[in-house]
């Protein structure tokens, strides 16, 4: 730990010293030690311009002998981003361990900047649908995975069933075996027809009985090349879930690796309130996943480093490895505590009453940290 604090006293030295051979007066108050990044809290006299410091991203990174570091403002001081050098995981068992409890049709993703656990309840209005967005490496499909087996963990089958399509066959096949998922993986084009018919079919009835429950999660794996196989078919079909489904507890949970409009139709994309964007090539794909303008999402680190876009807000956060010992753990118990059998394929599932209303999410818990003070800086871990 001493180590550490010396460390960071030096790098937030460093950052200072680079400022004021630029001719900006400012000092490091203090920051956060995340498991992937630190996040240096910088503060500038009054007339400083966050677009000089901005501009010395570059220069920040090069002293800190880091490939980049992200500049960006946060109220009324000005946060420095660095990657660490030696990554922590995240893993989801220890993770809701430390959670006392997690809230109906919640899933858990992974812990904020400052450690705080990030729970998502795909039942709140301002939520409904979940985009999951990001290249090849930035584990969008690990993070799907982390989302459905939390919902699997703390909600029993009477509550949260889950119907996977994944074109691929790989990315989903593992929760294939929890008690909660209806029927096989779907990985062709004309089950995933036969599938969503189903389930638009579903929708209707729970709308004439005025029924939501049990909640159903449809999980979809690479969207845009089930949408360019499926055909127009598949897009009618996913559209009218989209925009229809969350009032009879339907749910979508997509990964694409390029949620433009001309790939996933604007319909669609347009259902989609919640994004959970991981690493992009560049500041187009950043602007088309996230929707928004210079969110970083292309300064984001891959392997789990992901930014949650809600109503405009962007919360950075780690997201929760889950490793197939886990996994394996996760559904040993519930088989062992479900009670009824399994269902078959494409079997309905059980009616049940409307719940009553529920807060919007998301959901932060916030257990004690660590805090390391040296210098009068204070750094939370």
């Amino acid at each position: 730990m001493a180590y550490r604090r010396r460390t960071l006293e030096m790098q937030a030295d460093q950052i200072e010293a680079v400022l004021a051979n630029h001719k900006v007066a400012a000092r490091v108050q203090g920051g956060v030690v995340t498991p992937r990044f630190i996040r240096f809290e910088v503060i500038t006299e009054l007339g400083a311009k966050v677009s000089k410091v901005s501009s010395l991203a570059d220069e920040i990174a090069m002293a800190l002998n880091k490939r980049e570091a992200r500049v960006y403002r946060d109220g009324a001081s000005i946060q420095v981003e660095v990657p660490r050098s030696h990554a922590e995981a995240v893993r989801l068992l220890p993770l809701c361990a430390r959670l006392s409890l997690v809230p109906p049709v919640t899933a858990v993703l992974g812990v904020e900047q400052n450690g705080t656990p990030l729970l998502l309840r795909l039942s709140a209005p301002d939520v409904s649908h979940v985009l999951i967005a990001g290249t090849t490496g930035s584990g969008k499909t690990a993070l799907a995975r982390t989302l459905l087996a939390s919902l699997a963990m703390h909600n029993r089958q009477s509550q949260v069933q889950l119907i996977l399509i994944d074109p691929k066959g790989r990315g989903f096949a593992p929760l294939a075996r929890l008690p909660h998922t209806l029927g096989a993986v779907v990985s062709t084009p004309e089950g995933a027809v036969e599938r969503l018919r189903w389930l638009v079919l579903e929708m209707e009835r729970r709308d004439r009985a005025q029924v939501n429950r049990p909640a159903l999660v449809v999980a979809v794996d690479e969207l845009a090349d089930l949408l360019q196989t499926g055909g127009a078919a598949v897009e009618a079909m996913l559209t009218r879930l989209a925009q229809r489904g969350r009032e009879a507890g339907i749910h979508l949970v997509a990964c694409t690796q390029k949620p433009t409009a001309a790939l996933i139709g604007g319909a669609m994309k347009a259902n989609f309130p919640v994004r959970l964007v991981g690493s992009v090539a560049g500041s187009d794909e950043a602007r088309y996943a996230t929707g928004i303008a210079d969110s970083g999402a292309e300064k984001l680190e891959g392997k789990g480093d992901f930014l949650l876009v809600a109503k405009g807000e962007v919360v950075r956060f780690q997201a929760a490895w889950l490793g197939h010992d886990d996994l394996d753990g996760i559904t040993g118990k519930a088989h062992a505590g479900r009670s009824g059998p399994a269902p078959a394929a494409a079997k309905r599932p059980t009616e049940s009453a409307s719940g009553p209303g529920l807060p919007p999410l998301p959901v932060t818990a916030r257990p004690a940290g660590g805090i390391i003070r040296q210098l009068g800086r204070l750094f939370a871990s």
